[in-house]
């Protein structure tokens, strides 16, 4: 793996906004320290020091402490250090797999010499190559038939430019007809709504990994970039609890928003004044929380390794519990 800086936070970039941003010269580099077994021999990592602030102690400090917006990134910027997070191919890998949507690039064949770029939606197979179900009557499939080379970029948060973006190059290739049942059956699990994909102008295509790159976002290049082949891209696995965000996320925020909040402070020492789970897997869950008309988001780590979908209820629950009982 070739990375610029890839140990760090991936989807934790903090993110103000500007009407109440925190000075220039306090903007740092969120990120975690992992075991060496997470990188590869390749792996390389570049530390970038943006203010002589991101240089004073990292010893925590309690709720009461926070006096100052300083304070608070300095409290951010602790726990992110050390807050338990997948290793940066198996989340990427784990990414993509949970993701619908990204922009899919060609090389245009009626402007020559130009990429074209198409929105597609996509399903990924157990390899982690993403199949695509595309007509022939479509621009990017003429483009594809001439030229297999292509790109998919896909954002974690399309809404917020400074978290991770991964752009996955390979080739697209038909699927063989041995495959299309299989395939389709992992499209439709995805896109259970694509009827189109039983007409007869299209068709499903594979796109083969060559690389996979990622980037913390727009603005924010140094705080982790870098790149993973394919044999690393396809020997990672999938988080097998990820699979169960929405579901859990969505009831967290339903029905136990205070609880979300409650154990957030107590995990970070930040004061939050909301706490929205985003997503999680099997270290953890992240949440876009809000401070004093700031917005940004955190990574809470569980106690500990979580083994399925009901174990992630007994470790929130315990959670709860320590958070309330250091309130009481």
């Amino acid at each position: 793996m070739r990375t610029l800086g890839a140990t760090c936070t991936l989807p934790s970039i903090l993110r103000f906004n500007v009407s109440k941003a925190l000075p220039t010269s306090r903007v740092i580099r969120f990120c975690h320290s992992p075991s060496p077994s997470s990188l590869t021999g390749r792996g390389r990592r570049l530390v970038s020091v943006m203010a002589s602030e991101t240089q004073s102690s990292s010893q925590a400090m309690s709720p009461g402490d926070v006096s100052s917006d300083a304070n608070v990134f300095q409290l951010i910027q602790t726990h992110q250090e050390k807050a338990a997070r997948l290793p940066p191919v198996e989340e990427i890998r784990t990414v993509l797999d949970c993701s619908l949507r990204g922009m899919l690039s060609t090389f245009s064949q009626k402007y020559e010499g130009y990429p074209s770029g198409s929105m597609v939606d996509f399903a990924c197979d157990a390899d982690g190559s993403p199949i695509l179900a595309i007509s022939s009557l479509a621009v990017h499939m003429k483009d594809l038939s001439a030229n297999p080379k292509c790109s998919l970029l896909v954002p974690r948060d399309p809404e917020d430019r400074t978290d991770l973006v991964i752009t996955l190059h390979g080739d697209a290739v038909a699927v063989s007809e041995k495959d299309q049942a299989a395939v389709r059956d992992t499209y439709l699990a995805k896109h259970p709504n694509a009827f189109w994909v039983d007409f007869g102008d299209f068709q499903f295509l594979r796109i083969e990994p060559k690389a996979v790159r990622f980037v913390s976002g727009v603005a924010a290049a140094l705080l982790g970039s870098g790149e993973f082949s394919k044999e690393e891209y396809q020997a990672s696995k999938v988080d097998p609890l990820a699979q169960f965000s929405k579901p859990v996320a969505s009831h967290m925020n339903r029905d136990h928003a205070e609880d979300t909040k409650l154990i957030v402070q107590h995990s970070t020492s930040i004061p939050v004044e909301s706490a929205y789970m985003l997503d999680l897997d099997s270290l953890g869950f992240n949440v876009k929380a809000g401070y004093q008309g700031n917005t940004f988001k955190l990574r809470i780590p569980f106690p500990r390794h979580a083994e399925d979908r009901k174990d992630v209820k007994t470790l929130i629950v315990d959670m709860l519990q320590a958070a309330k009982s250091q309130v009481n």
